[in-house]
């Protein structure tokens, strides 16, 4: 194994979906807060939609989403209800009505919705805001869970992009995790949705999950790109069974350990591009003719709470219980607590629980790390220019990447950063560099690999 991988591959690091990051909202900011910053969006500042649906049939064991269990349908239509109370409060407290480019729904597992509640939850969107022509439809889908009705039912409510719960095909594995999927089932869902009209597809795939060595990985990989997905996501399994309680029924003896992971990160990589894959920063992959794979060459590749996107949004709206949104002046997190989310959306007040407003400070340094994730580079000069800043302003940062340039991570000459190869399944430790809030020795966070 690379040495400078065993070096840095146990470091518990962000994974960067937003800066500051998570750990570090606070209750400070408040509902009365997120009312005045949704009424000083501007009329040329562009909108996205985040609806999280916080459950799903059976709890899959290496999840770490905010989801919970439900045995009957009662507790998720009570949910729809809030989310309809919820989406009229937003559309209330925005200066004027407006215009979407991205919908994302978000779970837990969004199909658990009845084709009746999907289809009048768009509508109620619709009535509230403008869908751009070529607006993104995207909805997290449950093989599990979906058939031909619900396919064209999604269809018709006008998605057009479906993210494929996959993780792996390998029966043993998935016994391992408690989500058992055959591949034919994952294929007729592909098909069904397919047929319904629905033309973007997307794999999602977990590394470093129990039972999983390089012969399962290979398996995996084949099975899952005969099926030609437009994008995977390939992210290595965080164990945190300090957060996620259910977690705690893995069996750690069957994890990789921090070498065999290393070695399942690069192989997969590899051979995704073997199978004809282009590889989109840390841990996407599309097909070449993909709108993400030619982002790489336009500089359009952007990255958001679901990781990489194409969505150049100015705000994001987050809906929902423990939903996140990201907004001009600062970023907001509706309560986790159901009870909680529900008393405040029937009081008829926004239901957050905490974020963190932003100072120019983190404006800068959120560009400087989206940049060295989406691009592999960063031109600091350009970046102090940018933010009318000193020209020194990042000298510390610099020095500080001293180690990484001897390590071979970064190279930097004339104050332009640029990640090597052998580098890039590290560039969050780069981006590390810029983070001002990062405790150092931090253990909440995920492995780097």
């Amino acid at each position: 194994m690379d040495k400078t991988l065993a070096k840095y591959r146990d470091a518990r690091l962000p994974r960067y979906t937003s800066y500051p990051t998570a750990p570090h909202f606070t209750p400070d900011v408040t509902s009365r807060d997120y009312a005045a910053w949704l009424g000083a969006i501007r009329p040329d500042q562009k909108l996205s939609l985040y609806l999280h649906i916080p459950f799903c049939s059976q709890m899959c064991w290496y999840c770490g989403c905010h989801t919970k269990v439900v045995n009957s349908y009662a507790p998720v239509a009570n949910y729809v209800k809030l989310l309809r109370q919820e989406i009229e409060l937003v559309a209330a407290a925005l200066p004027e009505r407006r215009q979407v480019g991205h919908i994302h729904w978000g779970g837990g597992t969004p199909n658990l919705l009845s084709d009746e509640d999907f289809t009048g939850l768009m509508d109620l969107l619709r009535a509230h805001f403008d869908f751009a022509p070529d607006a993104e439809v995207a909805v997290e889908v449950d093989p599990r869970r979906l058939g031909k009705t619900q396919a064209k039912a999604l269809a018709a409510a006008g998605v057009n992009r479906a993210s494929l719960g996959v993780q792996d095909f390998n029966k043993e594995v998935q016994e391992a995790i408690n989500r058992v999927q055959p591949f034919e089932m994952v294929e007729k869902c592909v098909a069904d949705l397919r047929a319904a009209g629905i033309p973007s597809i997307n794999f999602d795939l977990l590394y470093g999950l129990p039972s999983q060595d390089l012969s399962k990985l290979e398996r995996n990989l084949r099975l899952s790109t005969a099926l030609r997905p437009d994008r995977i996501a390939l992210f290595g399994y965080a164990h945190v069974p300090w957060m996620k309680k259910h977690q705690q029924l893995i069996d750690e003896a069957a994890l990789p350990d921090g070498p065999a992971r290393v070695k399942q990160a690069g192989f997969a990589s590899k051979m995704l591009g073997w199978l004809g894959y282009t590889q989109i920063g840390l841990d996407h992959f599309a097909l070449p003719e993909d709108p993400m794979a030619k982002a790489l060459t336009t500089g359009g590749l952007r990255r958001n709470f679901q990781g990489y996107t194409l969505d150049d949004a100015d705000v994001l709206i987050g809906l929902g219980v423990s939903a996140i949104g990201s907004l001009p002046l600062g970023y907001i997190q509706n309560s986790p607590d159901f009870v909680a989310y529900a008393r405040d959306i029937r009081e008829g007040n926004f239901a957050v629980a905490r974020g963190r407003e932003l100072s120019d400070d983190d404006r800068l340094r959120r560009r400087a790390i989206e940049e060295l994730m989406c691009q592999g580079e960063l031109d600091v000069s350009a970046l102090c220019d940018a933010g009318q800043v000193s020209s020194g302003a990042f000298d510390k940062e610099l020095s500080d990447l001293k180690p990484l340039i001897t390590d071979g991570l970064v190279e930097v000459a004339d104050h332009k950063i640029t990640v090597t190869e052998r580098g890039q399944p590290l560039v969050r430790a780069v981006c590390a560099v810029f983070d001002s809030y990062l405790e150092h020795g931090e253990a909440r966070h995920s492995r780097a690999i």
